[in-house]
């Protein structure tokens, strides 16, 4: 077993307490079948639906016949252990709870496309509105932005920095209290209000007089845009298992770069503004595309259910999914994570939840990974439109000149991501970023003093064509929490370390190393072999460590024995003995 799930409250399942219809699959009623068994079932170990096959093997993939049972067994499965991972009596999909339902392999495909339609493409569009709104302070920085508000004297650009960190800071304070809003109202509710508060701070820097507004906006920004990406990934946990969510994860941060490239487009014709009605074209930026996100706001607030059985409303009366639907969404997602349903959708955590996942030793190791693993590519990007254009490429040049960084590192993260579910491995996939980092960063300190602009530019876009691995290792993270409550603060902790490596990044290039930067260089590759030989290798030995102590205690163990531990142990999440780390 590899999830775990506290144990619920005196809530001990009976064909009473639970409004149970036996929901077989149409094709098996047809042939006249009853009430299912287990001999039905699919073993997790035997059936894992990934991309990976869809993609290289897809005639193997697509051969089974797609109206055999695809219901995977599940603790649900033994009689002895199921009462022990129930869903909690205040679980908000309890009614479509069955664990006698069966499904195809023919639905589960068709659901978890109209997922993807309806789930998975909102919450891209609002993961969408943050990198649009975060990426055009870099493309304002390219035309006369810093200048017009006399925020430098000396070029070097001190102020930038100071923006940056006061940004960074302030994300960082607002992760953990934003999961706790989050976690209260619900994310289907906080999302879309996140997305309207900061756009309308976004515009407003249309307004910007100089250092001090300057600041707040950053500060405002940082706060408002803060536990955000946890929030987004609690938010579609509710709707796909553990193997589809990684993916899916990877394809936003994707999405990242396809709006990072939407923006440099954008950028080039809105900065082209420069002088119309008197106005500087930074300043149209910002308006232009802080409208543009506060629409994107406005749509999540109508296209965003609080959760698979909670569609209806006002505006949508008979709601996106049958019944039959929602019965598959809500047990596929429990027969692979019982802990699901430990938790109602609009149920606060309390401060002791949220302490003993502050105190979970076992995750920090990937919070460290969090704080190491992206400094050595962080500063070369945050000042690649300053570095093209003080190499001498013009404020428009260098908006396009972003751009094949951007679309080659698409593919790299995709093929990464891909390399990742195929081999089932994070520490050392994961590692891959920095590996690839390191070459270039050494070309980068071997440069001359004056190169040839375009190989400097060669030598950025090989070091920002990086494959991005954070997708893996937030998905990592939350796999290795074990429990919902302590999955979304973990996740926050993770992102909090991410931040704060940013804030350390936006130390490394200072003025007085302008405007090559050597020193810097030198102190990135310094970092990125400490992450290679020491750091990913560590964290890799450490929970091979952890999960072969559990198994010695866990597999010497008789069925009666477990299913004592079970009823009378007060471990939850990953601190259970039957709960093993992914690495």
């Amino acid at each position: 077993m590899t999830t775990s799930v506290s144990v619920p409250e005196k809530h001990t399942p009976t064909t009473d307490s639970l409004i149970r219809p036996v929901s077989l699959l149409s094709s098996i009623e047809k042939r006249g079948a009853s009430l299912p068994t287990d001999d039905d079932l699919v073993d997790e170990t035997e059936e894992q639906l990934s991309w990976t096959k869809s993609i290289f093997r897809r005639k193997q993939t697509f051969s089974r016949d797609p109206d055999a049972i695809a219901t995977r067994r599940s603790v649900f499965d033994d009689p002895g252990l199921a009462q022990y991972y129930w869903p909690n009596k205040d679980y908000e999909n309890l009614q479509r709870f069955d664990p006698t339902a069966r499904w195809t392999y023919r639905e589960e495909r068709a659901l978890v496309r109209k997922l993807d339609w309806r789930i998975m493409l909102t919450a891209a569009i609002g993961f969408s509105a943050l990198n649009l709104d975060r990426s055009n302070i870099s493309q304002a920085n390219s035309d006369n932005f810093l200048q017009n508000l006399e925020l430098t004297t000396d070029g070097n650009h001190p102020d930038f920095n100071l923006g940056n960190t006061v940004f960074l800071l302030a994300f960082l304070c607002a992760e953990l209290p934003s999961q706790l809003v989050s976690k209260r109202i619900g994310p289907d509710r906080w999302i879309p209000a996140q997305i309207c508060l900061w756009s309308f701070v976004s515009l407003s820097q249309f307004w910007l007089t100089g250092r001090t507004s300057f600041l707040v906006c950053r500060a405002l920004l940082g706060v408002l845009q803060g536990g955000f990406i946890p929030d987004l990934i609690l938010y579609l946990s509710y709707f796909y298992t553990k193997t589809e969510l990684p993916m899916r994860l990877a394809l936003f941060w994707m999405t990242e770069n396809f709006v990072a490239i939407l923006a440099s487009f954008i950028a080039y014709g809105v900065l082209h503004m420069d002088g119309v009605a008197g106005i500087a074209g930074w300043r149209w930026l910002f308006i232009i595309e802080g409208i543009l996100t506060l629409l994107i706001g406005i749509f999540c607030f109508f296209n965003m259910p609080p959760s698979p059985t909670q569609t209806k409303a006002w505006f949508r009366p008979k709601g996106w999914f049958t019944e039959r639907e929602e019965i598959i969404m809500v047990n596929r997602v429990l027969r692979d994570d019982p802990t699901k349903g430990d938790m109602h959708n609009r149920e606060g955590l309390t401060l002791r939840r949220l302490w003993k996942a502050v105190c979970d030793y076992d995750l920090w190791p990937i919070y460290i990974l969090g704080l190491m693993f992206g400094i050595p590519n962080s500063p070369p990007s945050t000042y690649l439109t300053l570095l093209l254009t003080n190499i001498g490429f013009n404020t428009f040049d260098t908006n396009l000149l972003t751009i094949p960084s951007l679309a080659i590192g698409i593919v790299t993260m995709f093929w990464i991501t891909l390399v990742s579910e195929s081999v089932n491995e994070r520490t050392i996939v994961s590692m891959m970023m920095d590996l690839w980092t390191l070459p270039f960063l050494v070309a980068l300190y071997a440069l001359p003093s004056n190169p040839n602009p375009w190989v400097f530019f060669a030598v950025a876009t090989g070091l920002l064509s990086y494959p991005y691995t954070h997708p893996i290792q937030v998905g990592w993270c939350s796999r290795n929490a074990g429990a919902v409550a302590s999955r979304t603060v973990n996740a926050s902790l993770y992102n909090m370390f991410v931040q704060v490596s940013g804030i350390v990044s936006a130390q490394i290039y200072v003025a007085s190393d302008a405007p090559r930067y050597q020193r810097g260089n030198r102190t990135l590759i310094i970092i990125c072999c400490v992450n290679i030989f020491i750091l990913y290798p560590a964290t890799k030995a450490y929970y091979i460590w952890r999960n072969r102590q559990r198994a010695k205690v866990w597999d010497t163990m008789t069925t009666e024995e477990r299913a004592h531990y079970l009823s009378t142990t007060k471990d939850v999440g990953n601190r259970r003995l039957d709960f093993r780390f992914a690495h």
